[in-house]
């Protein structure tokens, strides 16, 4: 065993351990605060609620602490197993063109990393969220969803591989430009064809309605200086009985949608300081940002990856054979880097939470805070999010701030003249 074997066993127990950790205190720490509700929310939420909402969060924390596991063993077959190199040789003989033989071998990983995904994905849907209510979804409705993501991954994914590969093959020392680049213009062209093309696929828009709740979201986004291609309802409520609304797109495609969950839950007055808050993200130039981020960090992957490609203890430590084949090389690279950057995750996280205050503050200058914190307590209630996060676990996870910290921001924006 090598020293890079080494260090990656070290790197993927500590991370894995960390993980495993924080979750188990998250669950401590909301079943130890189950008994009774926040102060902050005692006015609007029962006991029932909070209690549903207690267990719902610990039933998927202790969930993904078997998946962690679960990952941390299917990863440690594939490469100390043998796993790769198995599956390599079996792509190696069917295809012996370089480029055939990289795409044969990221299919065949791929169904395999599917599969073995299928039993969490079938227990969180018919397991976790039908015993809590939420979820609408058949089983005929769970396998078409698969065949479709399979369809839409293939259709995508080929040619982007295809790409990829060649580029890797055929530009020399700066390959990993070049795929940087046409991985940021594939990025961008998804962004620009999902509203109108992907999304329709899994579910069914239908313009809003004329009437008070359409006028009154129309004035909003014009005070806002928002256009749009329109607004539309997604009939979320067919797999799920949780609520949400979005924009997406770019340019002449930007859309914003709403859930009908969503709108059969909330106030109008409630629905302008939701929308108020998503429009914040786009005024704060937020997806723009965050995108650019990622930009920066795929491209010091690529350059990371380009530094690898021919170091043969890369290889060897994992128990891959070298010379190995470029698909090899891009695989096992994004399949071991989140071992050693996992540590990236709760900066991320802290980043995304900055803007969630951001969109906060926005919105409460175009509709009042307290119609804001209503509708949030309604979501929070509505989708059993718990009110008692372990505040380490959130800190390291949550995209969105805490509830009571984030309600607290708005009651003060709320009384201030």
């Amino acid at each position: 065993m090598n020293v890079f074997a080494i260090l990656f066993l070290a790197a993927l127990i500590t991370a894995t351990g960390l993980r495993l950790w924080l979750a188990s205190r998250h669950v401590r720490h909301i079943q130890a605060n189950r008994g009774a509700v926040p102060a902050a929310f005692s006015n609007d939420i029962g006991l029932d609620a909070h209690q549903k909402a207690a267990d719902y969060s610990s039933a998927k924390t202790r969930l993904n602490m078997k998946a962690l596991v679960f990952d941390a063993a299917v990863l440690l077959v594939l490469t100390f197993g043998g796993g790769l190199q198995g599956i390599d040789n079996l792509a190696a003989s069917v295809f012996s063109s370089g480029i055939l033989h990289g795409v044969a071998f990221v299919a065949i990983l791929t169904v395999i990393l599917s599969v073995i995904e299928l039993p969490f994905d079938l227990y969180r849907t018919f397991g976790i969220e039908s015993r809590f209510g939420f979820n609408k979804m058949t089983v005929g409705m769970f396998f078409g969803d698969l065949a479709k993501q399979a369809a839409v991954g293939t259709a995508l994914g080929l040619p982007i591989l295809f790409a990829v590969l060649w580029l890797m093959a055929g530009m020399g020392e700066l390959w990993w430009l070049y795929v940087w680049l046409v991985a940021i213009a594939f990025m961008l062209f998804v962004q620009f064809i999902a509203p109108g093309v992907i999304a329709p696929l899994f579910n069914k828009f239908a313009p809003m309605q004329d009437g008070e709740m359409k006028t009154r979201i129309e004035n909003l986004i014009t005070r806002c200086g928002f256009t749009s291609s329109g607004l539309f309802v997604m009939d979320g409520s067919k797999r799920s009985s949780h609520g949400n609304a979005y924009f997406t797109g770019f340019g002449k495609s930007k859309r914003i949608v709403f859930f009908d969950t969503l709108l059969s839950r909330l106030e109008i007055a409630e629905i302008e300081a939701v929308l108020a808050h998503e429009l914040g993200h786009f005024r704060m130039r937020h997806v723009i940002k965050r995108m650019a981020l990622m930009a920066v960090f795929s491209l010091i992957f690529f350059f990371l990856l380009g530094l690898l490609k021919n170091q043969e203890w890369f290889y060897q430590g994992l128990n891959v054979a070298f010379p190995a084949t470029d698909a090899m090389a891009l695989t096992l690279f994004f399949l071991v880097m989140p071992v050693f950057t996992f540590l990236l995750q709760p900066l991320l996280a802290m980043y995304s939470r900055k803007h969630e205050f951001e969109a906060d503050q926005y919105a409460a200058k175009f509709a009042p805070a307290r119609d804001l914190v209503h509708a949030l307590v309604k979501l929070y209630k509505d989708n059993a999010s718990t009110l008692t996060p372990d505040p380490l676990h959130s800190a390291f996870y949550d995209s969105h701030p805490p509830a009571s910290i984030r309600i607290a921001r708005l009651e003060q924006m709320a009384v201030r003249p």
